[in-house]
């Protein structure tokens, strides 16, 4: 490989602030801020969401009725409509 051309990969702590979950994983960010995790002085970066707390790798996802748009707007509003008669 050419030298000096390529990032520096490293292992570096990404911390999921709101699941408070830490990760470690090779990377090439760039970060001031370092952690100490197992004896070992780390390069550290917090994120808002990872897959501990996406709501679609959690399963926590808002699941839509199977019937569809129509018959969910019949059942919300469907006796509004009908007590105009």
């Amino acid at each position: 490989m050419k030298t000096g051309i390529h990032p520096n990969y490293r292992t570096v702590v990404f911390h999921d602030l709101s699941a408070d979950t830490y990760f470690k994983i090779g990377s090439t960010i760039k970060t001031d801020r370092t952690i100490e995790i197992d004896g070992e002085s780390l390069p550290y970066v917090t994120i808002d969401v990872s897959s501990a707390s996406h709501p679609y790798y959690t399963g926590k996802q808002k699941e839509f009725s199977k019937e569809g748009s129509t018959a969910r707007f019949q059942q919300r509003f469907g006796r509004l409509i009908g007590s105009r008669k």
